[in-house]
């Protein structure tokens, strides 16, 4: 992988979520388990869960992705934990919406949960079956799809992941490359739109965070857009 050098640093905050309640990706557990009778033809939660179709979700939160031994993972999620995807709020929001386009060769065949209040509640849920999940500091998703106004015109330019790549540099100062969550959350395998609206809500000071106001400040429309088609498929 090649990665430019450069000046520059992005930097962000970690939050971390009390199970069940928080305004950064996670619902109400309660109403989650209702949600989680979809999942339970292939996934098993709680004392004594095994795998079946699906690998059992205990533990999930701040594990690697393919990361449970004794389960066969598709090659698209080897690679992926390989490359160091983690399973937090942010990227199980991203794959659980729609598990094909977040790992095309995703031996998972649910369709995708779209609604973001139930997969907040399913998300809530789930992580009451991770180790004390109070302490599992979660990178903060800093936007999502609907939570803006952004010009459409801006959401429509295309990327090129070739510039974005000559520019992470200025990432990957603080963001770890390969996707761990080191202090400062993961930016890799986002969704291009989110990756986008987050830059430019801190580029608008609609986001609180002097450096990444700053940072995000230097940046073009175009340079946004090629960051984000880059860190979307890193690695792949």
């Amino acid at each position: 992988m090649r990665l430019a050098a450069a000046s520059l640093s992005l930097a962000a905050a970690l939050s971390i979520v009390a199970v069940g309640v928080s305004a950064q990706g996670l619902g109400d557990a309660a109403a989650g388990e209702k949600v989680f009778d979809e999942c339970k033809a292939c996934h098993q939660v709680g004392p004594g869960a095994r795998n079946r179709i699906g690998p059992h979700l205990n533990g999930l939160f701040g594990r690697k992705a393919a990361g449970l031994e004794g389960f066969h993972y598709s090659d698209s999620l080897r690679r992926a934990g390989t490359n160091g995807l983690e399973w937090h709020a942010d990227t199980l929001h991203a794959y659980i919406e729609n598990p094909r386009a977040f790992a095309s060769g995703t031996r998972m065949s649910y369709r995708g949960l779209k609604d973001p209040e139930e997969r907040a509640d399913l998300l809530a849920y789930l992580r009451g079956y991770s180790d004390a999940p109070i302490d599992i500091p979660e990178a903060d998703p800093t936007a999502t799809a609907t939570d803006h106004d952004l010009d459409p015109a801006i959401l429509a330019i295309v990327g090129d992941p070739e510039y974005g790549e000559y520019l992470s540099g200025e990432c990957t100062t603080c963001h770890q490359a390969d996707g761990n969550v080191d202090g400062i959350p993961s930016i890799t395998y986002w969704p291009e739109e989110d990756f986008v609206v987050a830059m430019h809500a801190y580029k608008n000071k609609q986001r609180s965070h002097p450096v990444m106001q700053m940072i995000a400040g230097r940046l073009n429309d175009e340079e946004i857009a090629a960051l984000a088609a880059y860190f979307k498929d890193i690695g792949n």
